[in-house]
């Protein structure tokens, strides 16, 4: 067997050859050199010490030579890569340098300008009293109902016992959507949600629905063509009158707090049959009907607030959704949120409401 050569040649590698090394490493101190952006930097940095680059090449190729040849090819290829390390650092921190006097000057921040501030927002306070009110009744034990905004007129009115020929069917009391004839209209109410509820569920039944509804009224200190109103409902077995009058007296307590005058007034709502009116003393002239000498425009000179209707569930009105009249009895009452908004904060007129104004929802905060 023979033994290794010893008189093997380094030169001989085309990648160990000194002019090979002396070109890349002339190469690499180009591009260095060239370098005006740290990304350009990287780029040399992977072309000319990266694993493919020719020096890292070169270095492998040390590992096939004889032990005689290896120190010197080591040599030569260790102080070519020193060199090109070397040019590395230097430009790197030449560049870093450059970069953070660029950055003193271009992202300069002068403290003592006065900063421009983008004013913050708020909820809407129908929002926070629409809330206030599903977390009174949820805590009693209801549940929340939902339903369209744009109705079918069978369940906006015929399902509830509206005749055919009642003025609120009238083109100056609803809006109906084209085409004529397509039998539907936007919600004067929220009480379609209550026929929903019972078609699609039996009783026991405990629910508020909250929601928008449109009528054709003008905007004016207590009106406004689009509002917001929350229904209640109970079907169930022995509700009677009674549980009305402690329902809307719990929430009322709840909502407004002590010491706010009702009254319940016999009225007429063909979905509840006997029906009361909720009323309270107008917060603005306190009841007298008139502020500064002046008819109080807030209650039309009467004193009173209208609320909104209550009473038991009209007998047709259960039939028309399926429930047996004769096993189940229920009530129903219906509120402004609006309403309940400017009696709980004391607000005198709509507008306020409506025109969307960020100072005056900025004033309630988070919570009402």
């Amino acid at each position: 067997m023979s033994g290794p050569n010893t008189q093997y040649d380094p030169v001989e590698v085309a990648a160990l050859d000194p002019a090979a090394i002396d070109r890349a490493v002339e190469d690499a101190l180009a591009q260095i050199a060239a370098a005006t952006t740290l990304d350009q930097l990287k780029a040399a940095r992977t072309a000319h010490q990266g694993e493919k680059s020719p020096l890292a090449l070169a270095n492998r190729e040390i590992g096939a030579l004889p032990p005689s040849a290896k120190a010197e090819a080591g040599k030569r290829v260790g102080q070519a890569r020193g060199r090109v390390g070397h040019a590395l650092r230097e430009r790197q921190e030449e560049l870093e340098a450059e970069r953070d006097a660029r950055i003193l000057v271009e992202e300069t921040v002068d403290l003592t300008v006065r900063v421009p501030r983008r004013p913050l927002g708020a909820r809407h306070p129908v929002s926070l009293v629409s809330e206030r009110v599903e977390d009174i009744f949820v805590a009693m034990g209801w549940e929340i109902a939902e339903g369209p905004e744009i109705e079918a007129e069978w369940l906006n009115f015929d399902a509830l016992n509206i005749a055919a020929d009642h003025p609120a069917r009238q083109e100056q009391d609803t809006f109906f959507v084209d085409p004529p004839g397509s039998g539907l209209v936007l919600r004067t109410h929220t009480s379609p949600v209550q026929v929903r509820t019972m078609l699609e569920r039996r009783p026991p039944i405990y629910v508020l629905c909250p929601g928008k509804v449109f009528r054709t009224d003008d905007l004016d200190a207590t009106h406004t063509p689009v509002f917001h109103q929350f229904e209640g409902l109970v079907v169930d077995e022995g509700i009677t009158m009674a549980h009305l009058k402690g329902t809307l007296d719990a929430f009322v307590q709840r909502l407004f707090g002590a010491g706010v005058e009702t009254r319940l007034r016999p009225n007429y709502f063909p979905f509840t049959e006997p029906s009361a009116e909720i009323d309270c003393r107008c917060w603005v002239c306190g009841g007298s009907g008139t502020l500064g000498g002046v008819r109080c425009r807030t209650c039309g000179g009467t004193g009173w607030i209208e609320l909104g209707g209550s009473g038991m569930v009209n007998q047709r009105v259960l039939r028309a959704a399926g429930v047996d009249p004769g096993r189940y009895t229920g009530f129903a009452f219906g509120l402004g949120i609006e309403r309940s908004l400017m009696l709980r904060h004391n607000v005198a007129d709509m507008h306020d409401i409506v025109e969307g104004d960020v100072r005056f929802s900025r004033q309630f905060g988070m919570e009402i």
